[in-house]
């Protein structure tokens, strides 16, 4: 019988407009979650701005006093811009429940109608573990890194910290403290999607505890073993917490 040549490219047209729509679907999907989750930041600045003064005076600025670090102002309008920038860091991290929750909203059309019925319990789980790196990094990792810049040197010479630079280090130690504690979530969602496996990250786990204690090494300014040690075993924990999610995500797999 002779083919409709017609007929198959309409129907071609049709899939390619059924393929396009679907594209054009995600990105308007996209979209909707970036905005919800900029509104959810917008609104947690305002809150951070609400209660800046005790965020900065109680919190930020403690480490440096307990370290007898002293701090100064160089820039006229530095503590302005100052402000601005950790009430925005701030509302980020009020919101990451909600930025969590549109993640794992904008990913849920791939996960199975059974999986989907997690997502609560992974945003908050996601959020504890970045929130658990938070803690650590202002308890146990800047305590030492403060004490250590302060006391370092020459008695004749003043350490006096510039207040920006101060809240740089602050915050980027913090801010990478609570993306290594999300390390057993990265394993679940690789996991989930097959490019780990537990058998891997047990063949590479001397190599990963090496990695680690040159990490542990990297980020302790001093050169006390005790302070690398107190930061290796969390990261070292994280590690078989990793192998053990992986294990389960791969069963429910």
């Amino acid at each position: 019988m002779p083919v409709d040549d017609s007929s198959e490219l309409n129907n071609l047209t049709e899939e390619e407009n059924e393929i396009e729509m679907s594209f054009l679907d995600h990105l308007e999907e996209l979209r909707w979650r970036i905005i919800y989750a900029l509104i959810g930041i917008v609104i947690g600045t305002v809150i951070a701005w609400i209660f800046i003064d005790p965020l900065v005076n109680y919190i930020l600025l403690e480490p440096a006093k307990k370290s007898g670090a002293e701090l100064q102002n160089l820039k006229p309008f530095g503590q302005l811009f100052l402000f601005v920038q950790v009430a925005i860091i701030a509302g980020i991290i009020l919101s990451l429940p909600n930025i969590f929750y549109q993640l794992w909203k904008f990913i849920s059309p791939a996960l199975r109608q059974k999986e989907r019925k997690y997502i609560l319990s992974i945003v908050l789980f996601t959020t504890f573990c970045f929130l658990a790196g938070i803690a650590f990094a202002y308890f146990v990792m800047l305590p030492m890194t403060l004490k250590f810049a302060a006391q370092f040197g020459s008695e004749q010479i003043k350490n006096e910290f510039a207040i920006d630079e101060y809240i740089s280090i602050i915050i980027s130690v913090m801010l990478a403290a609570g993306f290594v504690f999300e390390l057993p979530m990265v394993s679940f969602f690789l996991s989930k999607l097959g490019i780990l496996t537990p058998a891997f990250m047990k063949k590479f786990r001397k190599h990963a505890i090496v990695s680690i204690m040159i990490l542990a090494a990297f980020l302790t300014p001093g050169t006390d073993p005790v302070s690398q040690v107190i930061l290796a075993v969390p990261l070292v924990l994280l590690y078989e917490i990793s192998i053990f999610i992986s294990k389960i995500s791969m069963k429910k797999s």
